[in-house]
């Protein structure tokens, strides 16, 4: 594999585009809340396409977000569950490195599991992992939980 500016705008223009990761998003966010006691606000696919762009606008996190969006596109292993490990590796860093730093990047790798659960998308043994990693990564980054809205009360008020 060769990562060069082009090739990590096709991976972009791929991400950008795929159908199934907005209701994948939005699926996810219902479970979640269900599980949590919350109301999710759904995501709209501009608001994605938006984010997407945010994401890939960062040139370091784009080609490693690149690199794993073409692995997984890519990664099939006779049998499958051999492979196991590795789809669910490079799916739970896709998940983080889209979300961000901590405690984002935590919290998409543990909804990567969440929604792989659920998360069957036909082709290679890579794919459910791949469409798994992108709505927890987005889900997390994007708004609609409500602790994430305003300002930590947490936060240390500087003098």
């Amino acid at each position: 594999m060769e990562l060069t500016p082009a090739a990590v705008e096709r991976e972009y223009e791929w991400v950008r585009e795929r159908g199934a990761v907005v209701p994948l998003i939005n699926e996810t966010r219902d479970r979640l809340g269900d599980c949590f006691g919350v109301d999710v606000g759904h995501v709209g696919r501009d608001e994605y396409r938006e984010e997407v762009a945010v994401v890939f606008g960062d040139g370091a996190r784009a080609v490693n977000v690149a690199a794993y969006v073409a692995l997984l596109r890519d990664l099939d292993v006779t049998g499958d569950y051999p492979g196991f490990v590795v789809d669910e590796v490079l799916g739970r860093e896709l998940a983080a490195a889209v979300a961000g730093g901590q405690p984002f990047s935590l919290l998409a790798q543990a909804t990567f599991h969440f929604a792989d659960v659920t998360t069957h998308t036909e082709g290679v043994a890579g794919a459910d992992d791949l469409d798994a990693a992108l709505a927890a990564g987005f889900q997390t980054r994007l708004p609609g939980w409500e602790w994430t809205e305003g300002a930590s009360p947490f936060a240390v008020a500087r003098e």
